[in-house]
């Protein structure tokens, strides 16, 4: 079966670590496209959401986004809304509930979203 909003995108996180979830169907395809096109990344981009969502080590690769899309209305709450660049083009978009620990992907493609390129 197809994984779908609301599925963990793995197995259960170990102590400490964040739940990594979908947050859209879409994003669920998105992250199999992801994987099929660049698993390496896919899977260092996982790995990094688990453990430090918010990591400032490479702000080229992983940052918060701005403006109006600098948070992002999910399950009744206002939440950070971050992006990790998984390859040239491809890019994950996530939200951080800490209240949960829980981190949300509502985006991911190996195609670079539109509403950044203004």
């Amino acid at each position: 079966m197809s994984p779908r909003r609301g599925d963990r995108v793995t197995v259960p996180p170990p102590q400490g670590q964040w739940d990594v979830r979908f947050a859209a169907s879409d994003a669920a395809t998105g992250w199999e496209q992801l994987c099929r096109h660049a698993l390496a990344n896919t899977r260092r981009c996982l790995e990094i959401l688990q453990t430090e969502p918010r990591s400032a080590a490479n702000p080229d690769r992983q940052h918060r986004l701005r403006g109006d899309l600098a948070t992002h209305r999910h399950n009744g709450k206002n939440l950070e809304q971050w992006e990790y660049e998984v390859t040239s083009g491809g890019r994950v978009r996530y939200l951080v509930d800490d209240q949960d620990r829980t981190v949300w992907l509502v985006y991911a493609s190996p195609r670079h979203p539109k509403d950044t390129d203004r």
